[in-house]
């Protein structure tokens, strides 16, 4: 008896497989999956599936641009249920965006209610909103009815949903697209219908017309929000033909004058793409960070249009410098990459040429052609069997009445019937000669006229009927003879697809309500770039920091007794002036050196801010100087063990956050000394009040290191060093205040990294020099 419990084993031979080999086929499964049932568009109508399927389930339903509105929640549901069940959520999103007009050049949905807007905002729950097809989704959908393109079973096998849309004109370049698959993603800006059908017409007369040639008529995107597009012309072909490429796409804004010589800036387009909620907190931010100093203040005034006023520091400002300026540092520039990445045919993922995209959709519009009017031709011959089968039961009506009235099976002696010598054409009321040859077979009639006779309705055995549909066989057989020469003729087919493109241009072209292209073209205007302390307004301030590293900046060069107050526990520590276009250097005892803008420093009606919060001084780094940075200035350094060297100010400066580290340190040494040169002697004093005199030539001038002796020490270390001129003597300030000097330095004069001698008489007790 076997165990029930016991784990059954597999035989290798049997269902077993490599587990590179199971995920290889498997991801590759999914990864096509992706690409083609998901993000790639095709280049025959220009739709994804769920667009597609959104689209189609609409017109089921019967919400054509004329007639009523139906609540989204009930459109995304019977798309999900019927052909989409991937979430009514994502439906009812991509439904949105085909109504925004923001974001579709030439909007599929017409939507009723918040759809969302351009700052961002979504739209408000499918249950509140309505929505219909407009006149550009009937336009895409022209000819489902009449065999213009295969159709599929849907997900279930209860429904069919067609394969790709007969698209009346190039979807894909006038709506644009974007999508990430696996291993390939594709980004379609939108265009104008009017410049795609002119460059269509071009290319049915030319059919090996050169991208350079096609840009002639499509200049550019044409983005639903405007804008003007910089880029040069010749990048732009070289992005068409290679199918890879980008825009430079800027605000469109013009200098509007104010009162008393002062103008402002409004800027009326925005970047497609972009979120204006977004923009404006981006010129919010530049303006309290400063990032742009001649920008002073930035206010949303839209309404239904787009109005953002942007105004000057001064009236001295030029609009140019002020905008460029703003171009480089937020999204009233972007940049809008292009990849053609499409399915060709609906399968084959493929980066397209202009020319490529507008032939693939030229030659879906010639097998819709084809499929219709095959479609129609054999409409026409089967109403043309039926005529016939009219005609002759006019030329024979009392035997076809008999036969109804008396016959146990009039469909079967109607067809047996031989009606071949009573035929005519009636050319009066009383005439008749034969309209057609009738079936050899038999000169009986077939099935479908013997049906189409008794279902004859009596008041349609009127003489006048008779006539009408002799006149209707007339037109069927002229048009039929006209369909059998277009499907002869490719010219003839390439002449009415022209036809139906001059169409389309009528009706959603440049003279059409927003047809009109909205992006324009214009070379970029650049401006010289202008240095960032060029556009400060120079303005004299004091900055001042606390003892616990808070500073900020009053206005105007403060007198030293300036009362001032600071957080509890904390005093002050640097007072100095300066001006708003200075750089002020910090040096910390972790040997670093940062740069701070001194028009970006917090004003000084509070505390200040923590200097951590500007650049990245460590918590357990102090600040060992601040001082204004003087251009060829330069500076002596030293640890606290007793190694320093002179450094050039303009080397120590930073251009990041983290700051630049000049002096080394080993071991528990820290950065004890930053001051200005000056003079020809170093004097040097440790913790052990000896104090060394040498001259400054002994000291090596370097950018970064570790540096030179300067005094030895058997215990402790460095408490503080000076430069000074020898001829002047030594100044410290004695424990009342007064500056002391002392002339006769023979005793404590020595060479460098000497041990030094008991400081002089009344020098301070924390033997510092300052």
């Amino acid at each position: 008896m076997t165990d029930e419990t016991e784990t059954p084993k597999i035989d290798p031979s049997e269902g077993s497989e490599p587990l590179s080999r199971a995920i290889g086929e498997r991801y590759l499964t999914y990864a096509l999956s992706t690409i083609t049932n998901r993000a790639l568009p095709d280049a025959r109508d220009g739709m994804k599936p769920v667009h597609r399927r959104i689209l189609y389930a609409m017109r089921e339903l019967r919400l054509s641009p004329t007639g009523g509105f139906r609540k989204s929640a009930k459109i995304s549901g019977d798309v999900m249920g019927n052909y989409h069940p991937h979430g009514d959520q994502a439906i009812y999103d991509a439904m949105a965006r085909l109504a925004q007009d923001f974001n579709i050049r030439y909007p599929l949905v017409d939507g009723q209610g918040n759809f969302g807007n351009i700052d961002g905002d979504n739209p408000a729950a499918s249950r509140y909103t309505e929505a219909r097809l407009t006149a550009a989704a009937e336009a895409l959908m022209e000819g489902l009815n009449e065999n213009a393109v295969d159709f599929r079973a849907n997900y279930d096998g209860t429904l069919t949903e067609p394969v790709v849309l007969p698209a009346a004109f190039p979807n894909l370049l006038a709506n644009g697209s974007s999508g990430i698959a696996v291993g390939m993603a594709t980004n379609i800006p939108p265009h104008n219908i009017d410049e795609l059908v002119a460059a269509c017409l071009h290319l049915i007369k030319t059919p090996d017309a050169r991208d350079e040639t096609l840009v002639n008529y499509i200049p550019g995107p044409d983005f639903p929000t405007g804008g003007v597009i910089v880029e040069p012309r010749e990048t732009i072909i070289e992005t068409y033909r290679t199918g890879r490429g980008a825009f430079r796409l800027r605000a469109r804004w013009e200098k509007e004058p104010l009162d008393r010589g002062m103008w402002q800036i409004v800027v009326t387009e925005i970047p497609y793409q972009v979120q204006k909620s977004k923009l404006i907190e981006r010129l919010a931010e530049l303006i309290q960070l400063k990032k742009v100093p001649i920008l002073a203040d930035v206010r949303d005034e839209s309404a239904d249009d787009i109005r953002i006023v942007i105004e000057p520091k001064s009236r001295t400002v030029d609009p140019d410098v002020l905008m460029q300026a703003l171009f480089r540092n937020s999204d009233l520039e972007v940049r809008f990459s292009l990849n053609m990445n499409v399915l060709i045919d609906g399968r084959i993922p493929k980066v397209c040429s202009l020319k490529e995209v507008l032939r693939a959709f030229l030659d879906h519009r010639r097998d819709v052609l084809i499929r219709r009017s095959t479609h129609r031709m054999e409409k026409i011959d089967h109403r043309l069997e039926v005529l016939e089968g009219f005609i002759t039961a006019f030329l024979n009506l009392d035997r076809v009445i008999d036969i109804i009235r008396y016959d146990d099976d009039p469909k079967a002696a109607l067809m047996a019937e031989d009606w071949g010598v009573k035929r005519g054409r009636a050319t009066s009321e009383k005439d008749y000669v034969s309209p057609l040859t009738l079936p050899a077979a038999a000169e009986g009639l077939s099935e479908v006229q013997t049906e189409a006779i008794l279902n004859m309705r009596l008041r349609s055995l009127r003489r006048l009927e008779e006539m009408e549909l002799l006149a209707e066989q007339d037109a069927l057989m002229k048009e039929r003879a006209e369909l059998e020469d277009l499907l002869d003729s490719e010219s003839l087919q390439w002449s009415r697809i022209a036809e139906q493109l001059r169409e389309v241009r009528k009706t959603f072209g440049a003279n059409s309500p927003g047809g009109a292209r909205r992006t324009t073209f214009s070379e970029a205007v650049e401006v010289a770039e202008v240095p960032y302390e060029a556009m400060i307004e120079r303005e004299p301030i004091t900055v001042i920091c606390s003892k616990m590293g808070w500073i900020r900046a009053m206005k105007g060069h403060q007198p030293p007794e300036t009362e001032l107050k600071f957080k509890d526990g904390d005093e002050g520590r640097f007072f100095f002036h300066a001006e708003t276009t200075d750089k002020l250097v910090l040096f910390g005892s972790n040997g670093r050196f940062y740069t701070l803008s001194a028009n970006t420093l917090p004003g000084g009606r509070g505390m200040g801010e923590p200097v951590r919060l500007m650049v990245d001084l460590p918590n357990e780094a102090e600040i060992v100087t601040l001082t204004p940075h003087r251009a060829g200035r330069k500076l002596l350094v030293a640890s606290s063990a007793g190694d320093g060297f002179v450094v050039s100010e303009d080397e120590v400066l930073a251009q990041t956050r983290a700051g630049r580290q000049v002096l080394n340190l080993s071991g528990n040494a820290r950065a004890q000394v930053c001051r200005p040169v000056e003079g020809d002697h170093v004097a040097a004093v440790g913790e052990n009040r000896k104090v060394l005199v040498f001259p400054l030539t002994e000291l090596p001038e370097m950018t970064r290191g570790k540096g030179v002796r300067l005094q030895k020490y058997k215990d402790g270390g460095l408490v503080d060093a000076t430069t000074f001129t020898l001829a002047d003597g030594l100044s410290w300030k004695d424990p009342a205040g007064r500056t002391r000097t002392e002339t006769v330095l023979d005793e404590w004069l020595g060479k460098r990294a000497g041990s030094g001698r008991m400081a002089p008489r009344g020098f301070p007790r924390d033997n510092r020099f300052d």
